[in-house]
């Protein structure tokens, strides 16, 4: 377990504010004076000065997976060799449906064959 001040990433920063700017907004006292009254914003101050102090727990070694212990579940899958049975192949045809012809679109006829049309 090591025990800091210092601040050496800025992703223990976010955590490290957040953290202290809740203990602020249940009534924690600031440790320092600031004309800001926000918590979130004293909680950044007070991180980046080194006032709240920390400790990084080291993980046990029950609680580390190994990679032993991992499983694929796409073993059991691959193992099982499924064979579709004939109501499966009936619903999968069902729920493709074909696509609808489009009607056919009668071809545009020009200006000059309309106004002959007319008269």
């Amino acid at each position: 377990m090591k025990t800091s001040t210092e601040i050496d990433n800025k992703f223990r920063f976010v955590i490290l504010a957040a953290k202290r700017a809740k203990q602020l907004l249940r009534g924690g006292k600031p440790r320092l004076k600031s004309k800001s009254r926000n918590p979130i914003r004293v909680a950044q101050l007070e991180v980046a000065k080194g006032l709240v102090h920390y400790d990084i727990v080291e993980p046990k070694k029950e609680q580390v997976r190994k990679p032993e212990e991992e499983d694929f579940i796409g073993e059991e899958i691959r193992n099982k060799e499924q064979v579709p049975s004939k109501e499966d192949e009936v619903k999968a045809k069902k729920k493709v449906k074909k696509p609808k012809e489009k009607p056919k679109e009668k071809p545009k006829e020009k200006p000059e064959e309309k106004s002959k049309k007319k008269k």
